[in-house]
């Protein structure tokens, strides 16, 4: 068998399985200094994790990740590709159900459970979205070459993207354009229609963004837009985050203060959401520059890990899968530390695996389950509905 064959073997992926589970293990201890209290007397990590809710909870959500990862990750590939439209159909109509049920002000993204937990459908929309491109992407070498495939795609990611927008969740419809123009990349789209594409949704955003400003209209997302442009000019409430984030990442420096260190910006909570959106300020802070460091490189790992299997994966159809799950990984990862450190505008993206929030470890494990189910039922002999391919997964590039 040569080195390529052994390379595209069907296999679990046990790199990819350990550093996912050191990241979510250390997502608990950063969860736990986040939230650590001034009152606190407790002397040991398990101490100080009982004493925290947040971190009980992350707990909870941590152990209840193997189980979502076995049953995914056992589910029969053709099974997978079978219900992808129904799976995408029950994703969108949930995120209406809650634009439609939830009668808060603002973001509508959440929906009640029970016992006081909510869950957010438009996170669970995004691995939808990832199977039911892959599924229309891998129908031919070279998709929305004809009008009709152009249409049919575009309407895909539009009709969800349109309540997400409603629903107030600015984040996730970016994640979800982010995503499908790196599977498009990767499934040989014409560079030409992905260009002009790009063009036209920098110019939709720009007209809106002009609109608003002219009219005057008054909306969060704007002002997180241009406290990010202007944080100096913008009124503190809109900027204040932001610069907290920057402060505390700074006053980690190279080893950082220590994880429960008394009058630290995680303890007296100076920095808003820092067990969510904003744990690596908790991080930079606690662990310094040395921390974040690290951090950065076990996301490179796994952003290269990644596609070093979508490299041997034969399958367009899986192959997709990857790159969905990747793209999806590779935004949150960009955005989130982008916009603690000032460096992108605010728009409320959870980092992943380290952010506090059960439907946000849901989906990431579930991605992570899918690229997993990909290695574990992926063959070069096996004669599967998709299309096959003898080309490595990289940009296909035209021969003059």
């Amino acid at each position: 068998m040569i080195a390529e064959n052994r390379r595209a073997r069907a296999h679990i992926d046990i790199p990819l399985i350990m550093l996912v589970s050191m990241m979510s293990i250390f997502g608990v201890l950063a969860v736990c200094v986040a939230t650590f209290s001034p009152a606190s007397e407790a002397e040991t990590w398990l101490a100080h994790i009982v004493e925290s809710s947040y971190a009980m909870r992350q707990c909870f959500f941590l152990l209840l990740a193997p189980i979502i990862v076995v049953v995914i990750m056992n589910i029969p590939f053709h099974i997978i590709r079978r219900f992808t439209k129904l799976v995408y159909i029950g994703a969108s109509g949930l995120v209406l159900f809650t634009l439609v049920t939830n009668g808060a002000e603002g973001v509508k993204a959440w929906t009640d459970v029970i016992w006081g937990m909510t869950i957010q459908p438009s996170e669970f929309i995004k691995l939808a979205m990832i199977l039911m491109l892959a599924q229309e992407l891998a129908k031919s070498e070279q998709p929305m070459s004809t009008i009709k495939e152009f249409g049919r795609i575009m309407a895909l990611i539009l009709v969800p993207g349109v309540i997400i927008l409603a629903s107030g969740e600015t984040g996730s419809l970016i994640v979800i354009i982010f995503l499908a123009a790196v599977m498009m990349f990767f499934s040989n789209v014409n560079m030409k229609l992905l260009l002009t594409l790009a063009a036209i949704v920098v110019l939709l955003i720009l007209a809106v963004y002009g609109f608003v400003i002219a009219t005057g209209v008054e909306d969060y997302r704007i002002n997180r837009i241009l406290a990010f442009l202007n944080p100096e000019l913008s009124p503190l409430d809109d900027a204040y985050q932001m610069r907290q984030s920057q402060i505390a990442i700074g006053s980690g420096g190279t080893t950082g203060i220590g994880r429960f260190v008394d009058g630290a910006m995680s303890q007296l909570n100076y920095v808003p959401a820092d067990w969510t959106d904003f744990i690596y300020s908790t991080i930079g802070e606690a662990w310094g520059f040395v921390g974040c460091i690290l951090v950065l490189l076990m996301y490179l790992f796994i952003i290269l890990r990644m596609l070093y299997l979508a490299r041997f994966t034969y399958d367009k159809f899986g192959m997709l899968v990857i790159i969905g799950v990747l793209g999806m990984l590779l935004f949150h990862v960009f955005e989130n530390i982008g916009m603690t450190l000032g460096l992108m505008p605010i728009t409320g993206i959870p980092l992943p695996f380290l952010s506090y929030g059960g439907s946000n470890m849901t989906t990431n494990m579930g991605g992570i389950a899918l690229v997993l189910n990909v290695t574990k039922n992926r063959s070069l002999s096996a004669a599967i509905s998709a299309p096959q391919t003898n080309t490595p997964t990289v940009r296909y590039i035209r021969r003059r």
